[in-house]
């Protein structure tokens, strides 16, 4: 971790092994001194992953099982717990009970069963989590599964309600927010009431995107200023926050 005077930012959920380029990816967001976690979808994607930002300074990989690729990838859940030692961050994994992905709904909960169980037994992981209709469930296997005292969730882009977002921050959880939910009234108010001290910003790209393009991490400042104009700050204030609560997350 660097001092917030030297860093552009914190893209705190990014897939840079899908641009076409993935070294050319993360050689931006170094570049652009962005604090970047860069998330797998399966456990075989970890080796590659692993090996590109070993030496980087800003940019660190996590190792995931997206819940949209469990009906085809949850035999590879032993091969993401042998990987687990290898690093202290998680992601991306959750669940997804949209009408696409939503009769995988229960292999996905066996897979987050124990992906939060191996977490909680290895202790200080930090994982990335996806709720996409599935806030509750999300929440009720978080605090059944991963005590705050044994792991740190950030909920990526997320999209609960208010009460939904309280119980997460009594549960220690932060909150991942990219420009698109800040283009929508219902994701201003929802932003507005969320803790400052419990928010990052984050991409998701190329899942997301900005002048026609895929966002990447150096767009992060465009989520800072959108965040910043909704709670009423300077972009700067912003950009200080957002890295003290990092600091604070990382430890």
């Amino acid at each position: 971790m660097s001092d917030a005077s030297t860093i552009g930012g914190v893209d705190f959920h990014c897939h840079l092994d899908l641009y076409p380029d993935h070294e050319a990816a993360i050689a931006r967001a170094e570049a652009a001194r962005i604090y970047t976690l860069t998330v797998t979808t399966t456990p075989k994607a970890w080796p590659r992953n692993h090996e590109l930002t070993r030496h980087t300074r800003y940019v660190r990989a996590a190792l995931g099982l997206h819940p949209q690729l469990v009906a085809d990838r949850a035999d590879e859940l032993p091969l993401w717990e042998r990987h687990l030692p290898e690093t202290r961050y998680v992601g991306e994994v959750g669940l997804d009970a949209g009408p696409r992905f939503y009769k995988s709904l229960e292999a996905q909960k066996h897979v987050f069963q124990r992906i939060l169980e191996r977490c909680a037994d290895a202790g200080g992981k930090i994982l990335t989590v996806h709720s996409v209709r599935s806030v509750p469930a999300v929440l009720d296997m978080i605090e059944a599964h991963l005590p705050r005292e044994r792991g740190s969730v950030v909920l990526h882009w997320f999209t609960g309600s208010k009460s939904d977002a309280r119980r997460a921050v009594a549960l220690g959880c932060y909150f991942s927010i990219n420009t698109e939910m800040t283009r929508t009234d219902r994701g201003r108010k929802l932003i507005g009431s969320l803790p400052q001290d419990r928010i990052l910003t984050e991409t998701d790209g190329p899942f997301t995107q900005l002048d026609g393009r895929p966002a990447a991490p150096p767009d992060v400042p465009v989520a800072a200023a959108s965040l910043a104009r909704i709670l009423g700050i300077s972009p700067q204030s912003m950009v200080k926050m957002i890295m003290s609560n990092l600091r604070t997350l990382v430890g």
